[in-house]
């Protein structure tokens, strides 16, 4: 079984989501406050050096409180080699920007995202790169859920 990681979810701020892909990663960005998720945008390369680029562009333009990665699985939640590659996806993001990252279940998020799309009206041929940073919105409104702020308690 993959083992999410899971630091303390912060009080508040700004929490971006990654959908780890080996051409693609779709981002989604939520607020603790609101409890909401958005999907933001998609990284489209496949470029180490470009994919970093374009994340410390949206860290120093969110400043998030917490990194958020999907954790691809198989259904039984035993890890694939793309479990592996996030989980290492993750550890290269705290390392680099210095900013907590956790990890969350996505396994059937782009699945999930595809029907919500499609459902939306959007053609198949058009649902590429909307699909990932769906799919990171669902994973990341999951851990929002999961994780509910005191503001939007009391």
């Amino acid at each position: 079984m993959a083992a999410a990681r899971v630091p303390r979810a912060p009080e508040r701020g700004t929490i971006l989501a990654f959908d780890f892909g080996t051409k693609r990663i779709g981002v989604a960005v939520g607020e603790r406050a609101t409890g909401i998720a958005h999907p933001l945008t998609t990284i489209e390369s496949e470029k180490t050096a470009e994919r970093f680029a374009a994340i410390a562009a949206l860290i120093d333009e969110w400043q998030p409180a917490l990194l958020l990665v999907g954790l691809p699985t198989h259904a039984d939640q035993a890890p694939h080699e793309m479990t592996n590659r996030a989980q290492r996806f993750a550890r290269r993001l705290e390392g680099r920007f210095g900013i907590a990252v956790a990890t969350a279940d996505e396994r059937y998020s782009s699945q999930a995202a595809t029907e919500k799309l499609s459902m939306a009206g959007v053609k198949a041929r058009d649902q590429r790169g909307l699909r990932d940073r769906v799919a990171a919105q669902l994973f990341l409104q999951a851990y929002l859920d999961q994780h509910e702020s005191p503001e939007r308690s009391s």
